[in-house]
């Protein structure tokens, strides 16, 4: 099985025999690449952080643990695995993150059938709540959030590797089953909506299990993800005529891939928005990525005629796409505004 890390390796690909560095993109995706990967970076020890915290809450409800404590330990492995020389050495880590997924995806919906099927379940409503204005805004935070969730982490990878109708059974049903049962009181990470009032609504061991997975994942989904940016550190201060283990090449690696995660992680514990992070992340980076980049790039290496229904679908892709960059990455920041008034700097929630 080929697996994300085999097929995002041949873009970018260190080879230190051959003393050659293989770059082929352009600067604009360059950029964007570079927003995107360092998204993931500060997403994972932060998704991480929150599992771990759950944990360490449902079995100690009274510690002293912080969320930031969870974040900085998440991180910390996160930089270990940041070591890994190459893309070919994480094919297995790829496979372990695309099973982890698989499981516990279908966990989280089987919990939220359930719960919403159990007389312990709240009242649900599928309204939009708030004004006008908070409703138009929320609605452009919600593209946003799904052009992240989507688009990112392991979804190219079950994309590329299994069969549609599992697609269907991992992301799209735990969408689908958490909206259903939780309604629009859904909060922003879909494990919180299963603790009740006084009580969680499953056995801990479920918790336990579905939150130990999600951390192996997102740890997972991030040493890939860091690969290419580690590439460009190494062809910005590595020596290609030097070994790839030599002390020369060795020591810059680990300095700037620690120095990065170490930055990510930092900024993960100081600012523990994560809904509002992914809205960012989706306005200003997946959505260009994905919906307008290559339409730009297919109309002018392929040169359709203006005349065709090719060029004009591209074309209205990229213009409903670009209000979307502009008024969700509005949106978003606009949120994150609104809630930096109830947060303080390594908020513990």
């Amino acid at each position: 099985m080929e697996t994300n890390a085999d097929k995002f390796g041949e873009v970018y690909t260190s080879d230190s025999e051959k003393g050659n560095h293989t770059h082929s993109s352009t600067p604009q995706q360059d950029a964007g690449l570079k927003f995107v990967l360092n998204s993931q970076v500060i997403a994972g020890p932060l998704v991480g952080g929150k599992c771990l915290k759950f944990i360490y809450a449902l079995y100690n409800p009274e510690g002293s643990m912080k969320l930031y404590h969870c974040i900085i330990i998440c991180g910390f492995i996160t930089l270990l695995l940041a070591q890994i020389p190459s893309f070919h050495s994480l094919r297995h880590v790829s496979l372990l993150s695309l099973n982890l997924s698989v499981t516990y995806s279908t966990l989280i919906t089987v919990g939220s059938i359930y719960i919403g099927r159990s007389e312990n379940a709240r009242p649900r409503h599928y309204s939009l709540k708030g004004s006008r204005v908070d409703q138009l805004f929320g609605v452009f935070n919600g593209i946003s959030i799904i052009a992240t969730a989507y688009t990112s982490g392991i979804i190219p990878e079950i994309q590329a590797t299994l069969a549609p109708p599992v697609k269907a059974t991992t992301f799209y049903c735990s969408a689908i089953s958490g909206y259903w049962a939780f309604g629009n009181e859904a909060y922003a990470t879909i494990l919180a909506n299963f603790i009740g009032q006084t009580k969680p609504l499953l056995p801990k061991w479920f918790f336990l299990i579905t939150n130990i997975f999600i951390i192996l994942q997102v740890i997972a989904m991030t040493a890939v993800y860091l690969q290419p940016t580690n590439e460009l550190f190494e062809t910005a201060f590595g020596d290609p005529n030097k070994g790839q283990f030599s002390m020369r090449n060795v020591v810059p690696r680990v300095l700037s891939r620690s120095i990065s995660v170490a930055a990510a992680t930092t900024f993960a514990a100081m600012l523990p928005f994560f809904a509002d992070l992914l809205s960012l992340f989706g306005a200003l980076a997946f959505i260009p990525l994905d919906f307008i980049l290559p339409m730009v790039f297919y109309n002018l290496t392929f040169k359709p005629s203006k005349h065709s229904i090719m060029f004009w679908w591209n074309t209205l892709i990229v213009a409903v796409s670009s209000v979307l960059v502009v008024v969700g990455g509005i949106a978003s920041i606009r949120q994150i505004v609104l809630d930096a008034k109830t947060y303080n700097l390594f908020a513990d929630k």
